[in-house]
């Protein structure tokens, strides 16, 4: 085969729609919940902020995760990999409490905006290790300007994690 037919060649694939990127988002490293935000003291009253992201209200106690990589399609399919996501305080620290995780996606920082969740809770591993290859429900929008990527228990009431949107 010539040169130029080859070129020919690569060109056609790579401008394929097989070869074309459908991501919307990805993910590299995570950030475990601290579930304060905010403490002040004003004339003796103390003022406690929960730490609340795009609506989603913390747990009551910290959580760590280790390591934490998502990809998300613009389809609404989800991969995540989460390792070591565990207590970081209380009398079960280290421990995973038993709980189960789903992913969430946010677009948009605007009180009310939609949320877009998997449905299907993963259980965490002793050693707090998970993973979710599961659709969104509903799908993404297209264009998903501002991404953040949540973590939360089975019943999707509290984030535990999020996760650190990969720019390049």
């Amino acid at each position: 085969m010539n040169k130029a037919a080859l070129v020919c060649l690569v060109s056609m694939i790579l401008a394929s729609p097989l070869a074309a990127d459908h991501t919307l988002a990805r993910f590299d490293g995570g950030i475990g919940v601290i579930p304060v935000s905010n403490v002040t003291v004003t004339n003796g009253v103390t003022t406690v902020s929960r730490n609340i992201v795009r609506g989603v209200n913390p747990p009551g106690q910290i959580w760590v995760i280790d390591r934490l990589k998502a990809n998300i399609d613009t389809d609404g399919h989800v991969t995540v990999n989460g390792r070591g996501l565990l207590l970081g305080g209380g009398n079960n620290i280290g421990l995973n409490a038993n709980q189960s995780v789903l992913a969430t996606l946010s677009c948009d920082a605007a009180a009310g905006a939609p949320l877009f969740s998997t449905t299907t809770p993963v259980a965490l591993a002793p050693n707090g290790d998970f993973e979710i290859d599961d659709m969104l429900t509903p799908t993404p929008p297209a264009d998903c300007a501002s991404p953040v990527l949540l973590i939360r228990n089975g019943t999707g009431a509290a984030w535990f994690a999020a996760g650190i949107l990969k720019l390049n």
